[in-house]
């Protein structure tokens, strides 16, 4: 008798937001979720297409925008040039390295604000994103 297959996590989270989990779905999050790491798209095409899939880069994109609307990753708008994809979506901050772009995570702990300014009338705080840009020196 042949033993059950284990639910594999990644097609139980897509669909535990509400996404159905079709096979170039589970590799492009299986890609980005398979580590804590900051992506783009074009990265994730590149290594995609080095793993030998076939994918166009508007499936890419489409699927990085579902992923993120569903709160599975996390988009970040890091210089305007490129939307970077973050598959730690807790609370956090990022450093970023001018010369390679790389991002780094920064636990919201190691950071200290004084004082925030209160927000516009009829409006509340839903989250703050910091990027401390860094060079070599």
């Amino acid at each position: 008798m042949m033993a059950p297959s284990l639910p594999d996590p990644v097609s139980e989270r897509l669909r535990g937001c509400g996404i159905q989990p079709t096979a170039q779905r589970l590799r492009i999050a299986s890609l980005l979720l398979g580590a804590p790491q900051h992506l783009t798209a074009d990265q994730i095409l590149a290594q995609l297409r080095t793993a030998g899939m076939r994918v166009s880069k508007a499936t890419v994109y489409n699927t990085l925008n579902l992923l993120a609307a569903r709160g599975v990753i996390r988009q970040l708008a890091v210089d305007g040039a490129r939307a970077w994809f973050d598959s730690n979506t807790a609370p956090h901050f990022h450093f970023q390295d001018l010369e390679t772009g790389a991002l780094t995570d920064l636990a919201p702990e190691a950071v200290r604000f004084a004082e925030l300014p209160p927000p516009p009338p009829g409006m509340e705080y839903a989250g703050i994103e910091l990027f401390i840009r860094l060079r070599r020196v």
